[in-house]
């Protein structure tokens, strides 16, 4: 066979093939003399067709979740408040100083003479009790203040005990605390399109009081509805058990791995409305009610048929070193059909005496 525009020119020496190839009466052939060529001629290909550059491989696709940050304006910074100490200390001297004028001059009467200073004071010192103590609150511990002036966002309080604020702005109290939350059961399938039922654990809380409050209508339902999202999400990429021992390690009864792709998903999908997930963790996963009667005897062959390999494996071993130890003391002599027969009735007394997976268990 010769390549176009390569020279082939064989060898001195030719390889003789005939006595490859021989009739049952023991005759050879005709002896065929093949030209030999080398094997990085025979295989290069011709010099005028390019070898063709390997595709690069294709960059694995993200995952898409929200960003980080929806809207810049939406982002908690603290409000002008103060002690409302001070608030009512300025109180209690507005109404000392309204005492004291009612005292000394009594009821002013309106008419605007330039004796009519008594009945301005005394409406100031009112107007300054009256802020004073519009705007005391409380500061609970574990809650935050957002204030709202005509539905723009003005800052948080997040000051314990008593506190003073503007009493115009609207307040709207959000609760801080760290928080657990507990679903009910998630219908869900696993990489199999096996129905189960998934509970999940979610340890949170409120890290940014604007994006909870402003980005979105209730943060706590959005959080039950990105749980089962991504619940549905993180259980369809692993099978529920491993029947096998070709199947792959990785399964949904690995609940720490499970655990930690279900936190790093949800985080990411919660941050954006001023959630912070510490953990979200898959308390039950069961097989539907439907399906759990076939998996579990799904299961049960499979314990049995892993119980069979390893006794039979077992068996073997002792048949095997019981055979050898008689021979090699020479308390038996037996022929290839006696040791045959040995072998089968001792194979069969280990096995029946070793028992099966349900009598083992």
């Amino acid at each position: 066979m010769a390549f176009p525009g390569i020279p082939v020119r064989p060898y001195r020496d030719p390889v003789v093939l005939g006595p490859l190839f021989r009739d049952e009466g023991g005759e050879h052939r005709e002896t065929i003399t093949v030209p030999v060529v080398p094997a990085a001629m025979a295989a290069a290909p011709p010099a005028s067709t390019p070898a063709p550059a390997p595709a690069p491989p294709a960059p694995p696709a993200a995952r898409r979740t929200l960003p980080p940050v929806l809207d810049r304006e939406f982002s908690e910074r603290p409000a002008r408040a103060g002690s409302g100490w001070w608030a009512l200390l300025a109180a209690g001297s507005a109404g000392a100083g309204a005492a004291w004028l009612l005292t000394r001059y009594g009821i002013p009467r309106p008419a605007l003479t330039k004796d009519a200073w008594p009945a301005a004071a005394l409406a100031g010192c009112a107007l300054v009790a009256a802020l004073a103590l519009a705007g005391l609150r409380r500061g609970h511990t574990g809650h935050a203040m957002v204030l709202t002036l005509f539905g723009r966002y003005r800052g948080t309080v997040r000051r314990t005990g008593l506190v003073w604020a503007a009493p115009i702005p609207r307040r709207t109290r959000v609760d801080v605390r760290l928080r657990h939350w507990r679903s009910e059961p998630l219908a869900v399938v696993d990489a199999e399109g096996t129905a189960l039922h998934a509970v999940v654990l979610v340890v949170w809380r409120v890290k940014d009081t604007a994006r909870a409050l402003l980005s979105v209508d209730d943060h706590a339902s959005y959080l039950r509805e990105q749980v089962e999202s991504t619940t549905a999400r993180v259980l369809s990429g692993m099978p529920a058990d491993s029947f096998g021992a070709e199947a792959g390690p990785e399964t949904l009864r690995d609940t720490e791995a499970v655990g930690d792709a279900l936190t790093r998903l949800l985080a990411a999908e919660c941050r954006a409305v001023g959630i912070e997930v510490f953990s979200a963790r898959p308390v039950r996963v069961e097989y539907a009610p439907e399906v759990a009667e076939a998996m579990q005897r799904r299961r049960i062959a499979a314990i049995d048929a892993r119980h069979r390999d390893s006794v039979l494996t077992s068996v073997i071993d002792a048949v095997d070193d019981t055979v050898h130890r008689m021979s090699d003391r020479g308390l038996v002599s037996l022929d290839d059909y006696e040791r045959k027969a040995l072998v089968k009735d001792l194979t069969v007394a280990f096995y029946t005496a070793r028992g099966t997976a349900a009598e083992a268990r």
